[in-house]
Formats: structure tokens, C-alpha cells, sequence
């Protein structure tokens, strides 16, 4: 098989959900949008429901069709990007709750789905998504009058304890929502960590929960191993891959393993990833191309079957940092040549 095997540790995953939910007395959400952060929404889904997840987060409407499928009627699924042109009949036979953006949404609800859940997204700094502060004030008695079920917010800076960005989001907040009848949310996983000053009544974790950054003690949910194609002897001063970026300086023995950049694996990261056989590191060798990368193997002394890239040494940060990204863009980019193993 020339195929790389995506592993997902379900288990893990509940795991880290359940240690976030002892972070706070508030009732903890969970956001699957991307299609669970590249893992599989409905695997992801249903393993959070069964372990009491009763509200979930995308970020559109057919992301939320998708989820209900997997879940079934009862838990609550609630859309990011609010009640779009064209969402009315999904968000009515599904039963999922948009998180309106704007005034413009909220007429379209009122008026296409008297009576049916809505919340409100505010926005407080991001300058992203959400009703600035001002068309708040003018529609909150119109709103109240609806009863939505969640107000909410979302933070720049959460990633950063000290930014000055959170306290001034967290004041705003306090401000357009004060005495307001209705739950409300700041906290993404950042949020979380940043004390109960941010929880309010509901928190929404995401990247925490697949064990990426800002969550140190997340447990790692993703793993990657690439299968063995060839391996070959090189003498000093021959080179490996496009453009010959690398030369040998020592007699060497390459193995080319069957992923690139089509399944995900960055062809920034270059030379500043290793891959893994157990736990010895091998350098990566010359430019990742679209279905092989050059590992040197030398060392190891034997030829290996396959080799780890995403392991419990390397995780989505660490590749994130070879990239000059972010862990989220390394899971959501997992491609879907993928071979799919699922541990519960």
C-alpha cells in the first residue's frame, strides 16, 4: 500500500474536551467546523455527543447538515456564519440555530422563521464577524424581544495571556451585554486558559480539543505514517529532489516515502521537518514535492516500512512552526488520500 495512514485517537480527543470542561463551571460546546478540523465531523461528532456534548459549532449552514446527519435530533447545532440567502429550508428542517451577523440576517430569521432559534454574534474588536457595538444598541430591545438562545463574542488575541486586546474585549463585552436575559459566550480554548473572567455560561473550545496550541496539556488526537517506497545509496556530491537543493556530504541511504504536499504536508516546511522511526528523528532531505518527500536514513541502519510525521514528537505545532504557520492550517490541509484509522 502506497497510501499514508491518518490515525485518530477518538479517545484522546474526548479526553481533551473533558479537560477543558473542568476548567469552568460553565457548559462546554464544541466546534467541529472544517469537517472536525480535518478528522471526519461525524466520527468526531458522534465521539463528543456520547461523551455529553449537547451544542455543537460550525461555521456554515451545510457544515451543520453534515453534523446532523451524524448526530441525529436533540444536540444543538449552531452556525457561525449566521442565516445566509438561500439557508431558510435547511435551517428549518434540521433545526439548526444561526448565529445571526447582522441586521439584515436578523429580519431575514424573524420574518422566514417566526419562533425558530437564533443567536447573536457581537462583535467587540475583531473586526470579523458580528454586530458592531452600536447596531447592538439599536436592535437589543427588538432581539430580546426574540429570546435568543446565546449572545456571543469571539477574542483576537486569546493565544496571547498578556495582549491588552483581551481585557478590552472582555470589557466591551461586559458593557453591550450587561443585563442581558440570555446566555452568553467569549471563550474559544485561548479563552478558556485565560480564567473564569472569560467563561460566562457557555465556552466553545476547538483547536484544544484535536491537542494543538494554545492547549499545552492537550494529548495529541492526529498521528501520520507514510509508507516506505524505495531506498537507494548515494555517493558524496549527488543530489536529491527538485532544483538538487541537497548534496550529500557523506555517502547516504535515502528513502522516499509516499506523501507531499497534495496530502497537507507543506512544501514550506522543507528541510526544518524530520520524520520519525519510533522515536529517532530523520532530517528530511531536498524539496517536498506533490506525492514523495527524500529522508535520510543513514543512521537508522536498516530500511524502515514506514515512517511518522505527525507522531507524539512531531505534533501539528511543532510542523506548524517548520512552516511558518499555525497547527490549524496543518490539520485542516490533511489531504483525503488518507488511509483513515479510527481509535476509540
Amino acid at each position: 500500500m502506497a497510501t499514508a495512514t491518518l490515525s485518530i485517537d477518538l479517545a484522546a480527543l474526548v479526553r481533551n474536551w473533558k479537560a477543558l470542561d473542568a476548567k469552568s463551571s460553565s457548559e462546554t460546546a464544541a466546534v467541529v467546523k472544517a469537517d472536525g478540523y480535518g478528522l471526519g465531523v461525524q466520527r468526531v461528532g458522534r465521539s463528543l455527543a456520547n461523551a455529553g456534548v449537547r451544542k455543537f459549532f460550525v461555521a456554515a449552514t451545510e457544515e451543520g447538515a453534515d453534523l446532523r446527519a451524524a448526530l441525529g435530533p436533540g444536540p444543538e447545532i449552531n452556525i457561525f456564519s449566521g442565516h445566509m440567502s438561500g439557508d431558510t429550508d435547511m435551517i428549518h428542517d434540521l433545526q439548526l440555530t444561526p448565529m445571526i451577523n447582522s441586521i439584515d440576517q436578523l429580519l431575514r430569521h424573524v420574518e422566514s422563521l417566526p419562533g425558530h432559534d437564533f443567536g447573536i454574534q457581537i462583535d467587540t474588536g475583531m473586526n470579523r464577524l458580528g454586530m458592531e457595538p452600536a447596531e447592538w444598541a439599536a436592535l437589543r430591545d427588538v432581539a430580546e424581544k426574540q429570546k435568543p438562545s446565546l449572545v456571543m463574542s469571539h477574542l483576537a488575541c486569546a493565544d496571547e495571556p498578556d495582549h491588552p486586546m483581551n481585557a478590552q474585549q472582555l470589557k466591551v463585552f461586559k458593557e453591550v451585554t450587561a443585563g442581558l436575559d440570555a446566555p452568553r459566550s467569549l471563550a474559544a480554548t485561548g479563552g478558556i486558559l485565560l480564567g473564569p473572567d472569560y467563561h460566562f455560561d457557555v465556552t466553545r473550545p476547538g483547536v484544544g480539543l484535536y491537542g494543538g496550541f494554545p492547549f499545552a496539556d492537550a494529548e495529541p488526537v492526529a498521528q501520520v505514517a507514510i509508507p516506505v517506497i524505495q531506498c537507494r545509496d548515494l555517493e558524496v556530491g549527488e543530489t536529491v529532489g527538485y532544483s538538487n537543493t541537497w548534496t550529500a556530504q557523506r555517502p547516504t541511504r535515502v528513502a522516499t516515502i509516499a506523501a507531499g504536499y497534495a496530502d497537507g504536508l507543506l512544501r514550506a516546511m522543507g528541510s526544518d521537518m524530520q520524520v520519525y522511526h519510533g522515536s529517532t528523528a530523520c532530517p528530511v532531505i531536498g524539496r517536498i514535492s506533490m506525492d514523495m518527500i527524500g529522508v535520510d536514513i543513514t543512521d537508522l541502519g536498516e530500511d524502515p516500512r514506514e515512517l511518522g510525521i505527525l507522531t507524539a514528537d512531531q505534533t501539528v505545532d511543532v510542523l506548524a512552526d517548520a512552516a511558518g504557520t499555525i497547527g490549524y492550517e496543518i490539520l485542516t490541509s490533511l489531504g483525503n488520500r488518507y488511509n483513515r484509522r479510527y481509535i476509540s
